[in-house]
């Protein structure tokens, strides 16, 4: 994306300077984020934030916010937020004409996917994924031909081509019950491989994967766990389940993005770790007020993609328009399907 060029046609049509006035009339928007975002920096963020959901009206749109998108898209402009899972669910829910996904390309595929009548948005096409760049079609049938007969479950973190060859889709809210449902003994998983393994550990299929995974949550350690837990004892350690199972085992919970919120707002701990996107702290922080979020995180450079001003420049323009070819949206759609109806069917 030129950005120049963004800034050249949003400059045109939009008044973005900073503004402390039009900050402070957004108060009840800043108390969502105030813990996370100081004062200078939502003068700067409210412009944007204004024209956006003004724009929305405009057009009949609404934004899915995945969990780790920033805390002034998160609590800004988003009309509903949650995990891979919750956002699928929402974007064959929605009745507006546009959806604008603040998340990364296959979220916003899954959303065309579901609602092919409906014009999906993706702020920034390069807003990509390492685990869904993982495998191609060409690996589920690499699998298939090694395991005849084996159901494959692919984690929602992959493209459309990979969904329309495998036979039900998964988030990491729903993996274990997912596999466990299948009538098979030995049942595939791709892409992420930390994903299968920690799955095995609660699953009784035999469960064989593909060797993907995610360059925020490999890069955390069970040492590092250790170290921290020496260094800070008494923090909850609340790990994603795409983290290593040794880094799980470490941790004192583990569980998808919805699951993690869920514990913390149970439990309240003193203070947490979560083992996981850097934003998914910050989104949390002020409605737990009561709870300090301490210790490192990795950020993931491909949800940083998205931005309030890539987000108002194509609900401006209308460009970035996702589109899937008809006979693989099809064949994904059963897939993605598969798992909204088995989740429902299981209260999930």
């Amino acid at each position: 994306m030129d950005l120049s060029n963004v800034r050249t046609v949003l400059s045109e049509h939009y008044d973005l300077a900073p503004s402390v006035e039009l900050a402070n009339e957004m108060q009840d928007i800043y108390a969502r984020m105030d813990r996370v975002v100081t004062p200078p920096d939502f003068a700067i963020h409210a412009p944007y934030i204004k024209a956006i959901n003004a724009l929305k009206k405009e057009r009949n749109a609404v934004i899915l916010g995945h969990n780790y998108m920033t805390p002034e898209i998160f609590h800004g402009v988003s009309d509903f937020v949650g995990d891979s899972l919750q956002l699928a669910m929402k974007a064959s829910e929605v009745e507006a004409d546009v959806i604008v996904q603040a998340g990364v390309h296959f979220m916003a595929e899954t959303s065309k996917i579901l609602s092919p009548d409906k014009i999906v948005l993706m702020p920034d096409m390069e807003a990509g994924c390492s685990l869904a760049e993982s495998i191609t079609a060409g690996g589920i049938d690499e699998m298939r031909a090694k395991y005849p007969g084996a159901p494959v479950v692919s984690y929602v973190n992959t493209t459309a081509e990979v969904k329309a060859a495998s036979d039900i889709c998964c988030t990491s809210s729903n993996a274990v019950q997912i596999v466990n449902a299948m009538d098979a003994d030995t049942v595939i998983m791709t892409p992420d491989q930390y994903l299968a393994q920690n799955v095995a550990n609660e699953s009784h299929k035999d469960v064989v994967y593909w060797p993907g995974s995610c360059i925020v949550h490999e890069q955390y350690t069970a040492q590092d766990l250790r170290d921290f837990r020496e260094w800070n004892p008494g923090t909850k350690l609340i790990a994603h389940p795409e983290c290593t199972p040794d880094v799980v085992a470490e941790a004192d919970f583990s569980g998808s993005t919805s699951g993690i919120l869920k514990y913390v707002t149970d439990t309240r701990p003193e203070k947490a770790m979560l083992i996981t996107e850097c934003s998914m702290a910050s989104n949390i922080a002020d409605e737990l007020p009561e709870v300090e979020f301490v210790g490192p995180c990795n950020m993931c450079p491909y949800m940083k993609k998205i931005t309030l001003e890539k987000i108002l420049y194509v609900l401006h323009t209308m460009d970035g328009q996702v589109e899937v070819d008809a006979d693989v949206a099809e064949k994904a759609r059963h897939s993605v399907q598969a798992m909204i109806d088995l989740s429902r069917k299981l209260g999930l």
